[in-house]
C-alpha cells in the first residue's frame, strides 16, 4: 500500500516537472496565455514583477481548495494541493535558473500544448490536478458528465486567455494561446480516455451466424440488432461488436473471407465500460 502510495506520488511530482517546463519553455517566453489561474497569475505578474507566477497561483487556488473539500473528499483535495505546491514551485525554481528565450509561436503551441496535456492527463489519472481549471473542471465533471474534462478546460482557460488578450491588447498571442488550449485539451483528453477509447463495428450479412461464431472466438463481445432493409423489406440480424483499436484490420479480413459483400460500418468510440474495458465510477473522470 505503501509503495503504491509512493508510486503514484512520484508519477504526480514528474507530470508536474514536465508542466513547469512546458510553461518555463514554450508559454511564458513567448507571453502566451495557458488559461485558469496560471493565466490569471501571468497578467497579475505583468503589473507586479515581484510576485512570482508560481506563488501567486498557489494563493489563488486556496479558495478553490477550501470549495472543493466536500465535493472531491480529502483524500483526492490533498494529491491536488501537492500537485499544486509542488508544479507552483518547480515554475518558480526553474524560472530563478534559467532563463528559457522565446521560439517560433507556432511551435511553443504544439510542443508547449502536447507537454502541458501529457502533464495535465497524466495527474488526472492519479486523481490529482494543479489547481485552477483542472480542480475547477473536475468539480464541474460531476455535474455535466455528458462533457469531458479537456473540453470543460478548455472552456474556462479560453475565456481567461480572452481577458488576457483584452489587457495586453495583443489578439495574436491571445490566438496562438487558444490554439495551445485546445492541443492541450486534445492530449489530455488522449491521456485521460485513451485507455478506454475502442473501435465499434456495425456488420450487416446474411451469413451473420458465420461471422458472430468467429467474433465469439476471439473473445469478443457480441450483440444481434434486429432490423429491415428500407428498400427490400426484409429482416435483417446486425451484428453490433466492440473491439480494442489493435484488432480492426483482424476484424474485417475476418468478415471479408466469410461474406466479402458483408456490409461493415466502423466507428470510433471514445469509451467503453463494461467487461473487458473500462469501470464505471461514479464521479470519475
Amino acid at each position: 500500500m505503501k509503495q503504491n502510495l509512493f508510486v503514484r506520488y512520484a508519477i504526480i511530482t514528474l507530470a508536474c516537472a514536465l508542466f513547469a517546463l512546458a510553461f518555463n519553455w514554450c508559454f511564458a517566453p513567448n507571453h502566451l496565455s495557458i488559461g485558469g489561474f496560471t493565466g490569471a497569475a501571468q497578467i497579475v505578474h505583468y503589473f507586479f514583477p515581484q510576485i512570482p507566477v508560481g506563488v501567486m497561483t498557489l494563493v489563488a487556488n486556496v479558495p478553490l481548495f477550501l470549495l472543493g473539500w466536500k465535493k472531491i473528499g480529502p483524500h483526492l483535495l490533498f494529491a491536488s494541493l501537492y500537485a499544486t505546491a509542488v508544479s507552483s514551485v518547480m515554475i518558480d525554481v526553474l524560472d530563478s535558473l534559467y532563463t528559457f528565450s522565446p521560439m517560433e509561436p507556432i511551435l511553443a503551441v504544439l510542443y508547449g500544448g502536447v507537454m502541458m496535456g501529457v502533464a495535465c492527463g497524466v495527474m488526472m489519472l492519479q486523481s490529482a490536478t494543479t489547481g485552477g481549471t483542472e480542480l475547477a473542471a473536475r468539480l464541474l465533471k460531476l455535474r455535466f458528465e455528458h462533457i469531458s474534462i479537456g473540453k470543460i478546460c478548455l472552456f474556462m482557460d479560453a475565456f481567461v486567455t480572452v481577458v488576457y488578450a483584452f489587457v495586453f491588447h495583443d489578439m495574436t498571442r491571445a490566438l496562438y494561446g487558444i490554439a495551445g488550449l485546445y492541443v492541450t485539451s486534445i492530449v489530455m483528453d488522449k491521456a485521460v480516455y485513451g485507455g478506454n477509447a475502442a473501435k465499434v463495428a456495425y456488420i450487416i450479412s446474411d451469413r451473420y451466424e458465420d461471422i458472430t461464431d468467429q467474433l465469439l472466438e476471439l473473445d469478443r463481445g457480441v450483440t444481434l440488432l434486429h432490423g429491415s432493409g428500407a428498400y427490400s423489406g426484409k429482416d435483417k440480424n446486425v451484428i453490433l461488436c466492440a473491439f480494442s483499436r489493435s484488432q480492426i484490420v483482424l476484424v474485417k479480413k475476418l468478415v471479408r473471407e466469410i461474406d466479402p459483400d458483408a456490409f461493415i460500418i466502423v466507428c470510433e468510440a471514445h469509451e467503453i465500460l463494461g467487461e473487458g474495458f473500462g469501470v464505471y465510477t461514479p464521479g470519475g473522470l
